[in-house]
């Protein structure tokens, strides 16, 4: 069977003008980065904002695993069999961050004959956002520590700096840093600190902004540090809203290009979902909804994080609505849920299955607390076996959801064919009742209860003292009305990555929590997670190359 990146790079693709033309999109509403990409203008915006929305469908999944479950591949592979069947459908998803395609993950495109493509083009640079995105967040620290330098007018007090430097590579070693060494020319001496790119402030906002006036007003509210009597400094204080806006002018542009079966996508913006709120821009999602009558779309890690996120934070933040949800689950994931080593997964074993599928049961049951129409879907392998299918379909069945095959990875959208017509029938039949998890008006340790306790099943909620004080501090600067944005591990519905399955009887232990407030949310920092990642002993980056001819090998 062929790599990822080989089917990637073995396949047709199609002028991306000629792609656009299908939606209606003509060439001076392109612009292009070459034949196969293109931006898509603020003009065309203006042409379809009052056209009727289609239909939306979110894509989430269970607890990534070892094992893998496929969500980005389910989502392509679902907007590919919509456009079998003659929909007019289209896909919007996150750009990928380097740190993971050089680290654990690996590239982000889908896999197989699910993907979108030019796949190398997307995981490398792609048209430049993330570099935009550094660029604004890095050009506010300097200016930050220049005003500190050359007189600090603003009293700004430089223990309690907020605002950290960002770079899209996990590298554990710029996690804490010290920055001014040398003489009194080389700045003010302090601790600093690094992100990644994906979890910068300016990332969250680029993906929330509705326009340039909205992104300049929401960078301009970006809470950089405290002064001497305790009061917030903004970057607004520090005339670096035009700048910073210049630098993502164009990264504010949503990006399109397409599936291997030539669906069009947009893929613009990708905040992470355990340190982040986890999905593509409200722009590209909302473009679209005007261009198409079906959007797949997906949100990031579980959906104890990426779905939460995307209903809790960016549908409260743009009035979007979801009509069905497509929950991603593999009978070898759930196995592992289960107890059962990986290379054991191959292996029928229906009581390890029914051990592991209450990780399942969980996320069917949050998706329904939003009043959402659930359909299951399972990736299917060549080494699962049709009583452990039964057992999942019956399962679904009785806890109220739909229930189909996806063997996309295999065979494209004709593969996703079962789930399309499930999805179709849902939208169809099933009304969606959309309703939020927690008012706007509830306070902030309320609604980190409520998400700790509704969908992760905790207990409890403890919180350290600097969260406590942090809290409160939020609070009092008139804040606790905003959403809360949980930051924790993807591997588990607790804070421990490694409690598997359904956790029973535990609390999430709060570390620390600060505002967003150009973003306009709260994030709370549970357990050991990291804003910045550090690298795996064995990193992708060793197997990634390239040839004389400028072929990519080994990305995926």
């Amino acid at each position: 069977m062929k790599t990822d990146i080989e089917i990637a790079q073995d396949a047709t693709m199609i002028p991306i003008k000629d792609v656009a033309l299908a939606y209606g999109i003509n060439e001076d509403d392109l612009e292009l980065y070459g034949k196969y990409k293109a931006k898509l203008s603020d003009e065309l915006w203006d042409q379809v904002k009052d056209r009727p929305d289609g239909k939306l469908v979110l894509v989430t999944a269970i607890n990534p695993t070892p094992a893998g479950e496929g969500k980005t591949t389910t989502t392509v592979g679902l907007g590919q069999a919509f456009g079998k069947m003659g929909k007019k459908a289209m896909i919007a998803l996150r750009e990928p961050s380097l740190g993971p395609c050089f680290g654990i993950k690996g590239g982000a495109a889908g896999g197989g004959y699910a993907q979108v493509v030019p796949m190398e083009d997307l995981n490398l640079h792609f048209t430049g956002d993330f570099h935009a995105i550094t660029s604004a967040n890095n050009l506010l620290s300097a200016l930050l520590d220049n005003h500190i330098h050359q007189g600090n007018a603003l009293e700004i007090d430089t223990r309690q700096i907020l605002w950290k430097r960002c770079l899209d590579m996990n590298d554990r070693a710029l996690r804490n840093v010290v920055v001014g060494i040398g003489s009194k020319a080389d700045g003010f001496v302090r601790e600093d600190h690094f992100v990644i790119t994906v979890a910068s402030e300016i990332m969250a906002i680029l993906c929330l902004a509705d326009d340039m006036n909205d992104l300049k007003e929401r960078l301009g509210k970006i809470i950089v540090a405290y002064n001497y009597a305790g009061d917030p400094v903004t970057a607004s204080q520090l005339h670096a809203v035009g700048a910073m806006a210049a630098l993502l002018k164009d990264a504010l542009k949503p990006n399109l290009i397409q599936t291997l079966e030539h669906t069009a996508a947009i893929v613009h913006g990708g905040p992470f979902a355990n340190i982040a709120h986890g999905c593509n821009s409200v722009r590209a999602t909302k473009t679209a909804l005007k261009l198409s009558d079906i959007v797949v779309t997906e949100a990031g890690f579980g959906a104890d994080l990426g779905a939460e996120k995307f209903m809790d934070i960016k549908c409260r933040k743009a009035g979007l609505k979801p009509d069905a949800i497509v929950l991603v689950a593999t009978v070898r994931a759930l196995k592992y849920n289960g107890g059962v080593a990986k290379d054991q997964l191959k292996v029928e074993n229906l009581t390890a299955l029914e051990k592991g599928i209450v990780n399942l049961e969980k996320h069917i049951e949050n998706m329904q607390k939003y009043k959402v129409p659930v359909i299951v879907t399972l990736n299917s392998f060549v080494t699962d076996t049709e009583a452990e299918y039964q057992f999942i379909k019956h399962f679904c069945e009785k806890k109220g959801c739909e229930f189909a095959l996806s063997r996309v990875w295999e065979n494209g959208g004709e593969g996703g064919r079962e789930l399309a017509h499930k999805v179709l029938s849902t939208l169809d039949n099933k009304k969606s009742n959309f309703t939020l998890l927690y008012p706007d008006d509830m306070g902030l340790k309320d609604k980190i209860t409520t998400v700790a306790s509704e969908i992760y099943g905790a207990k409890g909620v403890t919180y350290a003292p600097a969260a406590m004080r942090a809290l409160k501090k939020i609070e009092e600067m008139g804040f606790g009305n905003l959403p809360v944005c949980m930051a924790k591990t993807q591997y588990s519905l607790s804070d421990d990555q490694t409690k598997l399955g359904r956790p029973q009887e535990f609390d999430i232990n709060v570390r620390d929590a600060y505002v967003s407030a150009g973003a306009g949310f709260v994030v709370v920092i549970t357990g050991a997670i990291m804003t910045m990642p550090g690298l795996p002993k064995k990193p992708a980056a060793d197997k990634i190359d390239v040839n004389n001819n400028g072929v990519i090998t080994g990305l995926f």
